[in-house]
């Protein structure tokens, strides 16, 4: 079990286990969800860190045949 203490300001430092669990870094944000008598602690993903997260090894793709793609999706459903 993992604990920290509750300043006077009513702040508190997340564990260096708790940080590692949830990949946090310097300046991420976390979101707190309150259930019932519990509190879960998520962290918030920003943007940057999906950069690369997806490879596409294909020839480049236009913003057209993109749109093309979408339209076509659509009409078959």
């Amino acid at each position: 079990m993992v604990q920290s203490t509750v300043t006077s300001k009513w702040q508190t430092t997340l564990p260096q286990p708790v940080r590692k669990a949830l990949g946090l870094r310097p300046g991420d944000r976390v979101r707190y969800f309150v259930l019932d008598d519990e509190v879960r602690i998520v962290a918030v993903r920003p943007l940057r860190r999906l950069f690369g997260a997806l490879r596409y090894d294909g020839p480049p793709v236009t913003l057209r045949d993109m749109e093309r793609a979408i339209a076509e999706q659509a009409s078959e459903q």
